[in-house]
């Protein structure tokens, strides 16, 4: 679910300081694009932008699984075809993800 790798390179590219601010700045920008995504889903080339910022964050702070997902549906969008994103599976598995990296964040990069 979480490239803990990942993670660590963000870390170490940016610096413990910068990390730590990073952190909450992506999960605001996260969640707010989430928010904003059952608005979008009326315009496949706004859904295919919003899904391509989320999978682009994910991938940076290491949210491995949430942005596979995120892949998908903008493939799907930029097909034109949004009626078939789920956005209880987009909106559950970036919580499981969140949930994920925080509680593991101190532990994993102790290590």
């Amino acid at each position: 679910m979480i490239d803990w790798a990942r993670v660590a390179e963000l870390r170490d590219e940016i610096g413990a300081a910068e990390f730590e601010e990073v952190v909450p700045l992506f999960l605001q920008e996260v969640e707010a694009t989430v928010g904003d995504l059952p608005v979008l889903l009326h315009s496949a080339p706004e859904t295919e932008a919003a899904l391509h910022s989320l999978r682009g964050s994910a991938l940076n702070l290491g949210f491995s699984a949430f942005a596979a997902i995120c892949d998908e549906y903008e493939a799907a969008a930029r097909a034109g075809a949004t009626g078939g994103i789920d956005m209880t599976l987009i909106a559950g598995l970036y919580e499981q993800s969140r949930e994920a990296f925080l509680r593991d964040l101190s532990d994993r990069l102790a290590a």
